[in-house]
């Protein structure tokens, strides 16, 4: 395997635009059946996804429901963090979370990906 076999997802739209969440779910689940560890890091409104009830329902015809793609990307290992200053920002600091998610700032988000983590933004 070439790299570290880590993959590295910036997701910066939260639900507003549920078609990015969806294609980074799949980029997500995807890379973890190729046996890469996967982090998806939330900043602007993305961070509203690690709350209850956000992360459902189905954002385009045919596609698979959010909620399924969540639950495999957590079986499978994944980890949603979440930019503390967004959360901050939006007065979520003390908000209940969902399994899999954890606020990760800049610089530990950088410390894990290494030098040769493969990168995808949206």
């Amino acid at each position: 395997m070439a790299g570290n076999g880590k993959v590295l997802i910036n997701l910066a739209t939260g639900m507003e635009d549920g078609e990015k969440v969806l294609i980074s779910l799949l980029v997500a689940t995807a890379a973890q059946q190729q046996g890469k560890q996967v982090r998806i890091w939330a900043t602007k409104d993305a961070v509203r996804l690690g709350l209850p009830d956000t992360l459902q329902g189905v954002v385009c015809d045919g596609c698979p429901p959010l909620e399924k793609l969540w639950d495999q990307f957590g079986e499978a290992g994944g980890e949603l963090w979440l930019c503390p200053i967004c959360v901050n920002s939006r007065d979520l600091g003390d908000a209940e979370r969902i399994p899999h998610t954890e606020i990760v700032g800049a610089t530990p988000m950088w410390e894990w990906a290494g030098d040769d983590t493969t990168v995808f933004s949206y």
